[in-house]
């Protein structure tokens, strides 16, 4: 059977299972859609919440990421597991105690403000479909290789089979469709992990393998990449970074960020309690690491492999001939993911370092400029071909790599409906709607919302985990601190909230759009995204984190101007604070 066929196979049994759980989960009420009807199990919830915290940015990017980057971009992987901590301790049981559908309807309530709820649906509309522009990318990705089609084809596909499972069946379809997604995508980046730690360090335990001997050097494995990548003029892998400031500013722009994604918040309103919530958070945070702690050493081991794949007999020898590469590069060329020019016309393949600082020692050697263009988002896709895997691993990683991408972009999806439909339409324009009419308003934005993600997911402004870290960017910025003054300030009135909110969006976005362009338009952008250029050397996707600050300077000194919040907001303040239990979300 061919590679193609197996791809096919694995890609398609699984679209088929997705389809199939919506199908039987198709959501006949507005509490199915967007609570999954208040009454599922924690073990469940804490897997789904699992799969959809680990979006296409975790299984496709971020590996590629730390293996483009070493330690200075583990960052993400720090990053988005505390802010998971904040959530879990912080945030999600009180908004469970709380009790309502959405976040921007906590908003409205703690802050007696429709306006307040209003500014809430922006703030999350924003973030949401910057998110899912990510999600959608790195289903292109996948797509564009493993069914053999161009990415912008591949991207379609993507929004068809996200379009059908997630309109049809909500918030209920979308629980159980991602406890099989995640099961599916768990399976599918551990076992390659597997087989590639075996193949070059013997140990079965990826974790345990990135710190263990390199077979075919006696080498610890980190050492002998170290020595293979600065033999080619980049930096070390495991060296410290020069921009504390920045590296700490993003560290806490994902953490915060993470706390205060709605998507993942809303899965913590389908417990039946606040005691399954918090036994939620703690089953997902298991789910999660098995993949986060496997991570690293995918990136390790997935940059050596294409060093020693291009250079077989070492850095300081010849790399190999264009004519004579792998079948894998062969491949991932049709999608123009990766790109050779042969600069010297010596017919070989010349990866290295080709930056001002390494060019004597480029001259030295007579080349004229790095030949190989390799897009960090498939790195974690090709592992299984670059090690020379049996094809049903493809296929597997294939079905795992969409699945992630996929469960992510359906959560992000349900987020963005809701608030329209919910929050917006029935909390604002028309609270006399019908639950059939706010049904199929739900539906009506969802598939909007679609079509913009996959037109944007056409041309991203950066790598699927970079797309995904100015959103989480903009969540820490606008919703996390209201998120966290609504709980645990009484003094913090409407007022307040709502100038903080748009101050520290507004901030964000245009410190953004500044160096990505406005609305993310290529072309747009005022100043190249170069550290020369950062302010005080905080890059875009660290300018969360400061947005926040604002956002809590703004709201506690208007706040503090003005009357203070009613006794009865006060009151409910109180309440929150005390979980000692909830009863079903309920629709006000």
């Amino acid at each position: 059977m061919s590679q193609f066929a197996i791809n096919v196979l694995f890609v398609g049994a699984s679209f088929a299972l997705y389809i199939g759980i919506a199908i039987w989960a198709k959501a006949g009420s507005t509490k199915d859609f967007y609570v999954a009807g208040g009454g599922v199990h924690p073990i469940t919830n804490g897997m789904a919440i699992g799969a959809d915290w680990m979006s296409a940015a975790s299984f496709i990017s971020m590996a590629g990421l730390i293996a483009a980057g070493g330690y200075a971009n583990s960052t993400f992987l720090m990053g988005w597991t505390g802010g998971y901590v904040l959530l879990a301790t912080l945030l999600a049981p009180y908004l469970r105690k709380f009790g309502k559908f959405t976040v921007p309807e906590f908003i409205g309530d703690r802050f007696y403000s429709k306006n307040a709820r209003l500014v809430a649906v922006i703030c999350l509309i924003v973030a949401s479909v910057t998110y899912v522009i990510g999600q959608m990318a790195g289903a292109g990705v996948a797509f564009s290789r493993f069914l053999e089609v161009d990415a912008t084809m591949g991207l379609i596909i993507a929004a068809i089979v996200v379009f059908f499972y997630s309109v049809l069946g909500g918030m209920k379809g979308i629980t159980y469709t991602q406890v099989a997604q995640y099961c599916v995508l768990i399976t599918a980046y551990t076992i390659p992990a597997v087989f590639i730690s075996l193949e070059l360090t013997g140990n079965p335990l990826p974790p345990l393998g990135l710190f263990s001997e390199h077979d075919a050097s006696g080498m610890p494995l980190l050492t002998k990449l170290n020595e293979v990548i600065t033999e080619l003029g980049f930096n070390e892998y495991t060296a410290d970074v020069d921009n504390k400031l920045n590296m700490v500013l993003f560290t806490l722009s994902l953490m915060i960020g993470t706390a205060g994604l709605p998507h993942v918040i809303i899965r913590f309103f389908t417990v039946p309690k606040v005691a399954d919530a918090r036994w939620s958070a703690g089953w997902a945070l298991v789910f999660i690491a098995l993949l986060y702690l496997t991570a690293p050493a995918v990136a390790s081991m997935a940059r050596l492999n294409l060093m020693t794949t291009i250079y077989p007999d070492g850095p300081t020898a010849e790399p190999i001939q264009y004519d004579e590469r792998p079948n894998w590069v062969r491949e991932w060329e049709v999608t123009g993911l990766i790109q050779y020019e042969d600069k010297n016309d010596d017919g070989r393949i010349q990866l290295y370092n080709d930056t001002e600082a390494f060019a004597p020692t480029a001259e030295q050697r007579g080349w004229s400029g790095n030949e190989l263009e390799v897009n960090r988002d498939i790195l974690v896709l090709a592992n299984p071909e670059i090690a020379n895997l049996p094809g049903w691993v493809i296929g597997l990683i294939a079905a795992g790599g969409l699945a992630a991408a996929l469960s992510t972009a359906a959560g992000l999806l349900l987020a963005i409906s809701s608030a329209i439909s919910h929050d917006l339409i029935k909390g604002s324009i028309n609270p006399s709607i019908s639950e059939k009419g706010e049904l199929l308003a739900a539906r009506i934005s969802m598939s909007v919302a679609i079509v913009v993600a996959t037109y944007l997911g056409a041309n991203p402004p950066g790598f699927a985990a970079q797309v995904v870290a100015l959103a989480f960017g903009i969540a820490a910025a606008s919703l996390f601190p209201a998120l966290m003054m609504g709980i645990f300030s009484k003094r913090v009135n409407n007022k307040g909230a709502i100038a903080g909110m748009l101050t520290g969006l507004a901030f964000t976005l245009v410190y953004i759009f500044v160096y990505k362009g406005w609305l993310f338009i290529p072309g747009t952008n005022n100043l190249a995204d170069v550290p020369e250029n950062w302010v005080l050397g905080i890059s875009p996707l660290s300018i969360g984190a400061v947005g926040a600050i604002i956002n809590f300077a703004v709201a506690f000194s208007v706040s503090k101007a003005t009357a203070a919040p009613p006794q009865e907001i006060q009151d409910l303040v109180e309440s929150v604070r005390y979980p000692k239990g909830a009863g079903m979300a309920v629709d006000h």
